[in-house]
């Protein structure tokens, strides 16, 4: 391929594979319709392959467009990461940090942690990306993550900050009305909370520890750690979450405590070029010492 592609017919190819359509992602990109068309169009010539047919759906990405996804996707991250590096330049602490951790640790323990920060540094500027996917920090979809999964990737600086212990909780109202269980067999007459799908943390912890704890006894299941712990806090039923998140709230009861005893690692990581950086070295360090103390119990950073 004889020509260089200008990153904006990429941009514009993977705003039409996200929205379906080029007014979609004319929309989404805020540019007009007919420049999406000339991008696509431009990039078909370039790269000599049909991109996307015509149906009544909307564009319709061909194999070659699904090949193509993984990488433009990667171009954006970094485009993105560029611009980050870019506006953080000059002295001090500022500039945006992309952030990503799963629901609870992002709703439940990073806000006071935030505040913190930005009060200590107010030309700092947080994106907080909640998910329970694993981010690719080599491809800088984001700069820093929390992670209950060690990281396996090189080129990472990854800092283990501990295990947060897990525990079964039910409200106590919901026990006044269902009694306790006394066994883990009994807990086949109560109305567990649990996943829809296999969750990375069941893996890591093993099966030994919840074979009695499966998806076909759950009578409310979510992927979503957060509405889990909602369902828990409102009286659904039983459920596991995180022990330190469970002791603020005082109508919670711990539920066979000698039998479920988990914990998983907790982990900070971000890409290892990104060590010298002031506002991603800022972030991490007070992600570090925010993580350690909810680890600790302390409901306060």
């Amino acid at each position: 391929m004889a020509q260089d592609i200008g990153w904006e017919l990429y941009r514009s190819f993977l705003g039409v594979l996200q929205e379906g359509s080029l007014s979609g992602a004319a929309r989404a990109l805020g540019v007009a319709q007919p420049t999406v068309g000339r991008h696509i169009a431009a990039l078909e010539q370039a790269l000599k392959l049909p991109l996307f047919t015509r149906s009544q759906a909307g564009l319709l990405p061909t194999e070659a467009a699904l090949a193509l996804r993984s990488d433009a996707e990667t171009m954006a991250s970094t485009a993105a990461a560029l611009q980050r590096t870019a506006a953080s330049q000059g002295a001090g602490v500022r500039g945006t940090v992309r952030i990503t951790a799963s629901e609870v640790i992002g709703v439940e323990v990073l806000p006071p942690i935030l505040t913190q920060l930005r009060a200590q540094y107010p030309e700092l500027i947080i994106e907080l990306l909640l998910s329970n996917r694993v981010q690719d920090l080599l491809h800088r979809e984001a700069d820093i993550a929390v992670r209950m999964l060690r990281p396996r990737q090189e080129l990472l600086l990854a800092r283990q900050i501990g295990q947060v212990a897990l525990g079964m909780y039910a409200h106590e109202d919901y026990l006044a009305q269902h009694g306790s269980p006394l066994s883990l067999t009994d807990l086949a007459r109560h109305a567990l909370i649990g996943f829809d799908t296999d969750m990375p943390f069941v893996r890591s912890i093993g099966k030994p520890v919840l074979g009695a704890f499966n998806r076909d006894l759950f009578a409310l299941r979510t992927d979503s750690d957060l509405a889990q712990w909602a369902l828990i806090r409102a009286g659904a039923g039983i459920g596991i979450c995180q022990v330190p998140l469970a002791r603020r709230h005082p109508a919670l009861v711990r539920v066979l405590p000698e039998h479920v005893n988990l914990s998983l690692d907790t982990w900070i990581t971000m890409h290892e070029n990104l060590r010298h950086s002031p506002r991603c070295r800022a972030t991490f360090d007070a992600l570090v010492l925010g993580v350690q103390r909810h680890i600790a119990g302390e409901n306060h950073v």
